[in-house]
């Protein structure tokens, strides 16, 4: 599913909201999801899982064409762990 998806069906289930307000509504909360994680902090979403972010040490790595020795710094990348409502859903528990 992608964003404009998702956005159509939720307008579908909540006729009473127009579209462009839960356009709104979805870019808001995903902004604040980067937001927080911008700042470091942890986002949880109960039953569906957690966001946050975890530092990756620099290295050497290697060019995968030439096989050359390049630096890659350090850095931060997103993170996501599943809930255990979503693990048993995906599951079939």
């Amino acid at each position: 599913m992608i964003r404009s998806e998702l956005i159509q069906k939720i307008a579908d289930e909540n006729p009473h909201l127009t579209q462009r307000h839960v356009e709104r509504i979805v870019n808001t909360v995903f902004d604040e999801i980067i937001e927080a994680l911008a700042r470091g902090d942890r986002v949880e979403l109960r039953g569906f899982g957690a966001f946050s972010v975890k530092s990756r040490d620099a290295r050497v790595g290697r060019n995968p064409r030439t096989g050359e020795a390049v630096a890659v710094e350090d850095k931060k990348v997103p993170f996501f762990k599943t809930g255990k409502l979503l693990r048993d859903r995906l599951n079939g528990k």
